[in-house]
């Protein structure tokens, strides 16, 4: 927004107009009026309003069809409605068709102040809201690039001359020598897969995904998910166990990443559950969806937390220092399960566990075949 907010008023009453004018007079605006919905349809590319008053009934275009147009042109524009006491339903349908608010004729001068004050303030917020989107964007890609080319690429040429190094001297080594080249082999290879992780995240193109999108039976999912963390579960003895009630219907989508999600958050409950306890994953169709729970018995999550663990690099307070990872494995998963139409939520409670949800749109077995 410039210094001066810019007001566009649509109304075939000049009455309307010549108040509007006069009641916001002295205000730190820039005001332009229009008696019909075509003229000020032509003043949007050059006046560039921030908030649009829209009289719903004019000779010629009607004011729904203004209200369409101006936020095909720029959906941030706010628009407010002005309508006489017999056509507030219509101003109520206007807002279910995007406008802000609406103000009933006759108004009182602090009724339009204030309404003005008001729709300011939602365009300013959108503004800003597209702007620290746009910026976290830039950061991704910004990080993105230093990951590629600051991390990953010296990686890859120390790893590459640490194998070739031991074997070279594959036969002059001891094996206490032979462990810690394993040893660096292995954080190494750890490092790897963490900055393939966090590029996977900033960099993960959701139309590629969906181009490989087909018909896919739920319970194989799972139980490959459940082979990626088994040897985890197995040290730590928690049983993992399932719960598929019959008929299930199939999910569209894309295999791979399907079961890298329900890893990520099998293994998430592996991780932070107790020596010794089970968690439980169920499986339903309910309606036209496939419900898929993860419930654990771990350390739960805080309340303060739960708005934000699916977000990047996002680490919740209550997990163990030596359990934490990157904060990157729910991000990746929020991503998935979003690429393929469906949602992802969590119930927890400190120190009883957490239940974490995905909801698939379902695939009737009877159509995929």
């Amino acid at each position: 927004m410039t210094d001066k907010a810019k007001l566009l008023i649509i109304d075939d009453e000049e009455i309307v107009l010549d108040s509007c004018l006069q009641i916001l007079a002295g205000g730190d605006y820039e005001i332009a009026t229009a008696n019909n919905g075509e003229s000020g349809l032509k003043m949007l590319p050059d006046f560039l309003p921030d908030l649009i008053f829209v009289d719903l009934k004019m000779p010629g275009i009607s004011g729904f069809e203004v209200l369409n147009k101006v936020h095909e042109f720029d959906p941030t524009i706010v628009t407010i409605v002005i309508t006489g006491f017999a056509t507030v339903s219509s101003a109520v349908d206007a807002m279910k068709e995007g406008a802000f608010d609406f103000l009933p004729k006759p108004f009182t001068p602090d009724e339009l102040r204030l309404i003005t004050r008001r729709g300011l303030e939602k365009r300013k917020l959108e503004l800003e809201t597209i702007a620290l989107r746009r910026e976290r964007e830039m950061m991704r890609e910004h990080f993105a690039a230093i990951v590629s080319h600051e991390l990953k690429s010296p990686l890859n040429a120390v790893q590459q001359n640490l194998f070739v190094l031991e074997d070279e001297l594959s036969t002059q080594l001891s094996d206490e020598q032979k462990g810690k080249f394993e040893r660096a082999k292995s954080r190494i290879s750890d490092l790897m897969k963490l900055i393939h992780t966090w590029l996977r995240v900033i960099k993960a193109d959701i139309d590629e995904i969906q181009t490989t999108f087909q018909p896919n039976r739920v319970e194989p999912l799972i139980t490959k998910a459940i082979e990626n963390v088994e040897n985890q579960a197995v040290r730590k003895n928690i049983e993992i166990s399932t719960s598929i009630k019959e008929p299930l219907n199939m999910v569209n989508g894309d295999e791979g990443t399907l079961v890298e999600a329900l890893v990520n958050i099998i293994g998430n409950a592996v991780k932070y559950s107790p020596m010794g306890s089970q968690v439980l994953i169920t499986a339903e169709s309910e309606d036209d969806e496939i419900i898929i729970s993860v419930a654990d018995s771990g350390v739960g999550i805080p309340k303060e937390d739960l708005p934000y663990i699916f977000n990047d690099f996002y680490i919740a307070g209550s997990a163990p220092k030596e359990s934490r990872g990157s904060g990157l494995g729910l991000a990746l998963t929020r991503r998935i399960i979003e690429a393929h139409y469906g949602s992802v939520s969590v119930d927890s409670e400190p120190g009883k566990g957490s239940t974490f949800i995905i909801c698939l749109p379902a695939v009737s077995i009877s159509s995929s075949q």
